[in-house]
């Protein structure tokens, strides 16, 4: 065996109490994983690069402008916090139906998931709405752009409505292993959004030049061609996962208490990241308006780089339920060391790419020597973090795929909700390191996070328990 197959192949991969003649030949586990991966992956990364086309865009405004769009993301995702983890018990409730051929309990688990996902957005963009200010003043907005920031928000949290019940149709696909339907609902509703942010932000033809105001009205806007693909992808007549409108909608209690077993693990994981998330940006725009906007460009390329990583991660959890769900813990294991190799070497290209083009990138952003020198600094730093960062986020995956969300809860309560913020304190603050030591607080998570999480992948505990 050379180093290549002792590093990459199926035999090296299986632990020997696993190996069985109904293992997949080494080409036969990569093909199926890179076909259940590559729709997600290329969707996440094609919906990070249409984000960051959105930045440019908006950063054509100021470095004002750009803070103003940035200080709104945390309070956003905090609010969409419970339909994240509503759709994470989707996902792996339909994967293992799906691996057990069971098409009434899918559907049963997505008509669920959507009823409670309305009424809770529905009531999530209300609250935002009301107390915008409050929210994104806590979140450390400085006066000098909060009036952006607050039309923005409140703009963007309307839009949210339509985009929160397609991505608990897309989770339902995902679960399914229809990974391409979301790429394909995603990839229109951002295409949507660039075009309707260049007639808006710029003012072209008879559009308005609403400039931020703009930037939020695109997005509300390719939200809702993005619900129209999603509902359309439910109401074909072949597909594994249907609803109809005309069909009597109530809740099942089973399939409920089945979605609050994994769900609530997940929601505590999601509420504590987006707290830890909150306090970190609040932290970084303590530091200064061009401070913030480096950081928000620079995250905005850590956004693609964990498209990446999120693509694989979510084949994985797929994979994973789906193995699980047909009895086979060994083919559960093997996917999820197969995305895991899978993930390392594109990690590592992805980090000296970042490291070589770190100037042209920032350029792309921002035309302010200050956010320039800075930014292209931090870049460095994100580069080390990606090798980390892809890892975990698989790894994380493949727990989730089988129902390990009160783990993968607790270890980012850990390291996100305290760790990250208290770290950025005291290396940005006390020690005087600035940005630098804000991002320095990230490698740490990731770093902590994948050691953690690949501790618990190996022990394979997490086969046993029944969904």
């Amino acid at each position: 065996m050379n180093l290549f197959q002792r590093v990459f192949s199926v035999e090296a991969l299986t632990p020997s109490h696993h190996m069985t003649n109904e293992l997949p030949s080494t080409k036969t586990v990569y093909t199926t994983t890179l076909k259940m991966a590559w729709p997600s992956a290329m969707e996440a990364v094609l919906i990070s690069m249409i984000g960051a086309m959105d930045m440019i865009m908006v950063s054509s405004l100021g470095s004002g402008a750009i803070a103003a769009v940035g200080i709104t993301t945390q309070p956003k995702f905090f609010l969409m916090a419970f339909v994240f983890a509503v759709n994470t018990g989707v996902t792996v409730i339909v994967s293992r139906r799906k691996g057990a051929n069971d098409k009434v309990g899918a559907n049963k688990a997505l008509q669920n998931g959507l009823m409670i996902s309305f009424v809770v957005t529905l009531a999530m963009s209300i609250l935002g709405y009301i107390f915008a200010e409050p929210f994104l003043v806590f979140a450390g907005a400085n006066a000098s752009y909060l009036a952006d920031a607050l039309i923005y928000f409140r703009i963007i949290i309307i839009g949210n409505f339509f985009y929160l019940i397609s991505l608990t149709i897309t989770a339902a696909q995902r679960g399914a292993g229809n990974t391409r339907i979301s790429l394909t609902t995603n990839l229109t509703a951002n295409l949507v959004n660039i075009f309707f942010n260049w007639l808006l932000i710029f003012g072209i033809w008879i559009f308005p030049r609403w400039g931020v105001m703009g930037a939020a009205v695109a997005t509300a806007i390719g939200n809702f061609a993005g619900l129209l693909l999603a509902i359309r992808s439910v109401t074909k007549n072949d597909s594994f996962l249907q609803i109809r409108f005309r069909d009597e909608w109530r809740i099942d209690p089973d399939t409920v208490k089945t979605m609050w077993t994994i769900s609530s693990s997940s929601l505590v994981e999601q509420v504590f990241i987006r707290i830890g998330f909150l306090f970190y940006a609040k932290a970084v725009a303590g530091l200064g308006t061009i401070e913030f906007a480096t950081h928000y460009i620079a995250m905005q390329v850590m956004s693609i780089t964990f498209s990446v990583g999120d693509g694989l991660s979510i084949a994985c959890t797929a994979l994973v339920g789906q193995s699980l769900g047909a009895r086979k813990p060994y083919l559960a294991i093997l996917y999820g060391r197969v995305s895991q190799r899978i993930g390392l070497v594109i990690s590592m290209a992805l980090g000296l790419l970042i490291i070589a083009l770190r100037f042209k990138i920032m350029s792309l952003f921002s035309t302010d020597p200050a956010v320039l020198g800075l930014g292209a600094n931090i870049l460095i730093i994100l580069a080390i973090c990606v090798v980390f960062q892809i890892s975990q986020v698989i790894t994380v995956g493949s727990l989730r795929g089988a129902g390990d969300v009160k783990f993968v809860a607790m270890l980012s309560m850990v390291t996100v909700t305290f760790l990250r913020p208290a770290l950025t304190y005291l290396l940005a603050y006390y020690m005087g390191f600035g940005l630098y030591g804000a991002w320095f607080s990230v490698v740490f998570d990731q770093a902590l996070r994948f050691a953690v999480s690949r501790y618990r992948f190996q022990k394979a505990e997490w086969t046993k328990i029944e969904v």
